[in-house]
């Protein structure tokens, strides 16, 4: 074994060498695989990672390097990264660093050159495991010297015995169910969303979605007040809702709908996150009484579970998760086919809901998990794929639409 070697092993036993790269250290981790061809710097970014590693089945990684525009969050989130080829260059006009200088300056492990076929068909055939990676292999602590040859002391790995200890390391995390994540990603404070440099990519192309009125027009004469919750809020969204018109305040996870309700907004966003959304009653208990006050209320992702408990609706753990850019949706109502960007590993069960109460709007084709509601008598909506997808997939952009139509219903009868 040399110092670039790196180790990673599964809760089953299953045992992965490769070779190190971005931070030398180890962690400990759900292991979930995804599927996107392009994103890598989004979707490390994603606040909704925390907790987990990444393995992108993408063979080829890195190879466009890292730059300042297309940040979901103000630092990496994830816990590690295993891909199977790292781009030894770096070739896009865009990018100021490399993708292992960037991971190792925020500390975060990756392991390359391992079969990420194999291991994504273990996970999808037993499901998410929790894992530790170790890129630690080599230092001091965790060598033996061997003084036989009488010249510089041989340094060797005692591999079983670190392959036992990264074992024990999965085996006794506690995991993500059940647990409150949201409180590691959301502000510390509120705050008042002004458009970064990521948001002229989006800002043109998204103002025009909501009826035929030319998009100048809507966004100079209609400011929408909106509150986002910030669960974990990828930064797409608020670009998104910023070039629709919105004047978006951020606020934390734990803010009570009575303190949001006094700043009068014309609607509430609720993001997306992190973890186990039954780890957060507070949550839930916030958004009910948003419900109640009849306030335009949309929910992407996380912010989509906690409507549906807020509602007395089940969420449950999937087998693996939905993770990557083209998982295609249906819309029940038109029968149009979206191929969606998604990140989660829970989902609301449908039949829990009250059939009375809350309509299906979307379902997965893959699986036929649930992926949007709407309430029947109230304006609230909830989605649990991504239609800001940044990457794409953009086929979703116009779910934004019925959340400022409502919005705009508001104003105007006020």
């Amino acid at each position: 074994m040399t110092p670039n070697t790196a180790i990673l092993v599964l809760e089953d036993g299953s045992v992965y060498t490769g070779t190190a790269f971005g931070a030398k250290t180890e962690a400990v981790f759900e292991l979930v695989f995804n599927t996107s061809m392009t994103g890598y710097q989004e979707i490390i970014t994603d606040p909704s990672y925390r907790g987990q590693a990444v393995l992108f089945t993408v063979s080829h990684i890195g190879n466009v390097g890292i730059n300042l525009e297309d940040d979901e969050s103000l630092k990496p989130q994830v816990s590690g990264i295993v891909v199977r080829s790292l781009s030894p260059v770096v070739s896009n006009w865009r990018a100021q660093t490399d993708l292992s200088s960037w991971l190792s300056e925020h500390n975060i492990p990756g392991i390359s050159g391992v079969d990420t076929r194999a291991i994504t068909r273990k996970l999808r055939e037993k499901g998410t495991m929790r894992a530790a990676l170790s890129t630690d292999i080599g230092t001091d602590a965790r060598m033996r010297s061997s003084a036989d040859t009488g010249t510089d002391a041989r340094m060797e790995t005692d591999l079983g015995a670190e392959v036992e200890r990264l074992l024990h390391m999965a085996r006794e995390w506690p995991g993500l169910d059940g647990r409150d994540m949201v409180m590691e990603v959301t502000c510390d404070e509120a705050y008042h969303w002004v458009d970064d440099e990521g948001a002229k990519w989006v800002k043109k192309a998204d103002a025009s979605i909501l009826d035929n009125r030319d998009s100048n027009d809507r966004v100079s004469n209609t400011e929408y007040r909106v509150i986002a919750y910030d669960f974990g809020i990828k930064e797409n969204i608020l670009r998104h809702l910023s070039a629709m018109g919105a004047n978006v305040t951020v606020v934390p996870a734990d803010t009570t709908a009575e303190e949001v309700l006094a700043l009068k907004p014309d609607g509430v966003f609720l993001s997306n996150g992190p973890g186990d959304p039954a780890g957060l009653p507070y949550a839930s208990e916030a958004v009910r009484k948003l419900i109640e006050s009849e306030t335009p209320v949309f929910g992407i992702c996380l912010g989509h579970q906690l409507i549906g408990r807020a509602l007395g609706g089940e969420t449950t753990r999937l087998k693996f998760g939905h993770h990557g850019g083209n998982h295609p949706v249906q819309d029940l109502r038109s029968k149009q086919v979206y191929v969606t960007a998604q990140n989660h590993n829970y989902m609301v069960v449908p039949e829990s809901l009250d059939p009375d109460e809350v309509e299906v709007t979307h379902l997965s084709l893959n699986d036929g998990s649930l992926e949007g509601i709407r309430l029947k008598n109230k304006p609230v909506y909830s989605v649990q794929f991504h239609p800001e997808a940044a990457p794409g997939p953009h086929d979703g952009h116009e779910i934004f639409a019925p959340f400022f139509r409502a919005m705009r219903k508001k104003i105007e009868s006020s």
